[in-house]
């Protein structure tokens, strides 16, 4: 697979907006995929953020592998970030973020109390990238629709103040993405779990990617899901490729295959997942 460029006027215009607005928020959230806490990270975001104060959200938990989110958290946690996995689409831990946010302003809390400031509501600024589940969170938080949403990267336009409750006053802003992947690696993740557009990948690579990384982490959920023997989970991926081909009748469409694989691993029908490996990453 090539080096994916993808980087349109407006995602530099974002980061520019970004640095502007720091100066009116008290917290940054920035929002992960859980199945790829780092890859799923703009890699300029310390360098934009700073000395802010930081919650990192895992978001998509669900569909993550358990034991890799623990081990993901204490990485941010050893970082000093406040961490919090949870999964916007069902409404599963966002009631904690407002505590978890007050967890990182403590000491911001205590000056402001110390100095008999009335306490006002945290404002906060969500960052991630484009489809790491911004809009769906905001729409949470704020309980009502008021982000467009969509499994389109980069449908999040325009920059608004929203209120959460008393407690939280929201800055939404536009995704932002890096503009280059460097690393080709990244590029299939970011392509596997469905945050590139689909139009700028080829399913069939991501397909053969995806064997090949639940053959080597998860040995037996493609047997499972796809009726296969043990051998032929065995055998290289564009095999498994055409058996799996077969056995949905696909016969030799392996297009058809392709796609269908890539969306069942992006719905977890393969079980929880994680593409950023913690052991990997560990210096």
């Amino acid at each position: 697979m090539s080096t994916i460029q993808w980087f349109p006027g407006h995602m530099a215009k974002a980061r520019r907006e970004v640095s502007e607005k720091l100066k009116f928020v008290d917290i940054v959230f920035e929002l992960v995929d859980a199945r790829l806490p780092i890859s799923s990270r703009n890699p300029m975001m310390d360098q934009i953020i700073q000395q802010k104060p930081r919650l990192v959200l895992l978001n998509k938990a669900d569909l993550a592998d358990p034991q890799q989110t623990k081990l993901w958290q204490g990485y941010f946690q050893q970082k000093g970030f406040v961490t919090l996995a949870i999964n916007a689409q069902d409404n599963k831990g966002v009631k904690n973020i407002v505590p978890s946010a007050k967890i990182a302003l403590k000491e911001k809390i205590e000056r402001n109390q110390a100095r008999g400031l009335k306490p006002r509501a945290i404002r906060a600024m969500v960052i991630g990238i484009p489809n790491v589940g911004k809009s769906t969170l905001m729409n949470r938080l704020v309980g009502k629709k008021i982000a467009q949403t969509g499994n389109k990267p980069g449908v999040t336009k325009g920059q608004q103040w929203l209120r959460s409750g008393t407690e939280l006053e929201l800055l939404d802003t536009p995704g932002i993405l890096w503009p280059k992947f460097e690393d080709a690696q990244i590029g299939k993740k970011l392509a596997l779990t469905g945050a590139i557009k689909d139009q700028l990948i080829h399913l069939d690579d991501m397909a053969l990617y995806g064997i090949d990384f639940f053959a080597r982490h998860y040995p037996g959920r493609l047997a499972e899901r796809y009726q296969l023997t043990e051998e032929q989970e065995k055998e290289l991926a564009p095999e498994i490729l055409m058996t799996i081909s077969q056995k949905r009748g696909f016969r030799d469409d392996y297009g058809r295959a392709s796609e269908m694989l890539v969306f069942e691993i992006r719905s977890g029908k393969l079980g929880k997942y994680t593409l950023d490996r913690y052991e990997e990453y560990e210096e």
